[in-house]
Formats: C-alpha cells, sequence, structure tokens
C-alpha cells in the first residue's frame, strides 16, 4: 500500500499533510475526520453484482487508486492498514448493529477499530454511515460532542454501546466488546450482507458521506444534503441527473454499462 497515495486521497477534503504524521491524537482526528468527508459509505458493487474482497491489495485499488467507497468492513480495513504503517497500534473489534435502537445484529455485523494510545484507547470508525466526527475515548457515559452531535458510551457487563442524544433521550447505534479480531473472521458476515435478501445492502442502494458542514446521503432516488442550520431532500428523477448526483457530491463515475434499477430507460 502506498500511504502517500492514501494520504492524499483523504487531503481531497480536508488539512492532512502528507508525511511527517506522528501516531498522536491529534494526527487520528484529522486523518479521522478527513476520511469521512473525502471518501464515501457507498455499496454500489453489491447492487453491480461484484463480489467484495478484503484483501488489502484489492481495497487499496478500489478506495484510493479508483477513487471510491465501500461499506465498513472495506473502509475500517483499509484504515487500519494506513494507521499501522503510520505508527498506531490498532484492533479490530466486532460489533452488533442496533435495530430499533433496542436489539442488536450478531457477532461481526459491523467493523469498527480501537486505536490504542498513551491515554487509553480510542473507538474510530470511518465505516459507519453517520459515524461521529471524531474517535471517542473509551470511557463510560463521558459526553463527548463533536460538530452539534453529542455521543456516550455505555458500559453493560463485556458489552460498550455506542449512544448519540437525540433531543432528551439516547439511542444506540452499536454495540462491540474489546476483543481483537482478524479481518478473515469478519468474511462470513460481509458475505452475508452482499448477497442475502434480508441484508440492508441488497435492499438499498446508498452513498454517503460527510461535509464540512453536515452530510450528503443519496438513498435509491432520495438526495438528502443537512447541515447544522438547515435540510433538503429530494428525489432523483432521471438516469442523468443520477449519474450527474453521484460525480458531483461523491467522486464517482458509473460505467456506461451500469444498470439502474430504478430507470426504465436505463
Amino acid at each position: 500500500m502506498d500511504v502517500m497515495d492514501y494520504l492524499r486521497r483523504c487531503s481531497a477534503s480536508g488539512p492532512v499533510v502528507p508525511g511527517g504524521l506522528e501516531p498522536t491524537l491529534g494526527t487520528l482526528k484529522v486523518l479521522h475526520e478527513a476520511h469521512l468527508i473525502a471518501i464515501p459509505f457507498e455499496n454500489l458493487d453489491i447492487h453491480c453484482g461484484q463480489s467484495l474482497c478484503l484483501d488489502e491489495v484489492a481495497l487499496f485499488k478500489k478506495i484510493v487508486l479508483m477513487r471510491r467507497g465501500g461499506i465498513c468492513y472495506e473502509l475500517n480495513g483499509l484504515f487500519a492498514t494506513l494507521l499501522r504503517r503510520l505508527g498506531f497500534r490498532v484492533s479490530l473489534i466486532s460489533a452488533g448493529v442496533a435495530h430499533d435502537h433496542v436489539h442488536f445484529g450478531p457477532e461481526f455485523d459491523h467493523l469498527a477499530l480501537l486505536v490504542h494510545l498513551a491515554d487509553g484507547d480510542w473507538l474510530a470508525d470511518v465505516g459507519f454511515s453517520s459515524s461521529f466526527r471524531h474517535p471517542l475515548k473509551v470511557e463510560a457515559e463521558v459526553v463527548q460532542a463533536f460538530h452539534d452531535h453529542r455521543y456516550r458510551l455505555h458500559r453493560e457487563s463485556a458489552y460498550w454501546t455506542v449512544q448519540r442524544a437525540r433531543n432528551s433521550a439516547w439511542e444506540s447505534l452499536y454495540r462491540f466488546q474489546l476483543q481483537p479480531h482478524e479481518i478473515h473472521h469478519f468474511a462470513e458476515r460481509c458475505r452475508y450482507q452482499e448477497t442475502s435478501p434480508e441484508s440492508y445492502f441488497t435492499q438499498n442502494l446508498l452513498f454517503t458521506r460527510a461535509t464540512e458542514t453536515g452530510r450528503i446521503t443519496l438513498c435509491d432516488r432520495k438526495l438528502a444534503i443537512s447541515s447544522s442550520a438547515e435540510r433538503s431532500l429530494c428525489e432523483i428523477q432521471t438516469e442523468e441527473e443520477y449519474r450527474a448526483v453521484l460525480i458531483r457530491h461523491f467522486g464517482i463515475t458509473l460505467l456506461p454499462e451500469t444498470r439502474l434499477r430504478f430507470y426504465t430507460s436505463a
């Protein structure tokens, strides 16, 4: 993996200086937010019949050289490699995504990262569709605020639950344990996500990334653009407009032969 190319891929959206990055919390925060802004969470390959590959070489080619995005196993898997190359100590951890903010998916439903620094462990995640901007300190019940959002880690026995404040309540996003894993441990669940009719990713075509002030999300034909001040929602009417939206907001150019199920003319 070419670290400089990866850093340049991230620096398209933020103050990432290629080279001279020490494995500190400040560096981690800058890389984390820049990654979320520059590289989208997206599942296009699943809808194009392309099998996902968690091999480092394949991930680097897709995300960095082809300027694509990916889902959690891809984005966090490659981000972990980058951090390690920069001198960070990183563990891959398994998480179960919350359903209705109460029940949780199985182990390996989601891949997140623990970054081990001198002052403790930090939860990093550039592969969750609505992720926190900066890593979260792994401390129970401590409120951590970024960009008008508040988060905390709730601990119950061996499980830590990522929660986000919504109005006057806390909603759960996912829960995890601290046990480290290897990337191949996630392969079976990744295969489920890309092939099962029950998977969210086979049912919905999703592109989303953070912006300097909010988030842009394209789910099927619905485009949502939000900031701290306002939110707009519209439906993409034509295939031409859809392709233009992908280029403009996500830097993704569809191949001419790519078929979009939303449009009868595709």
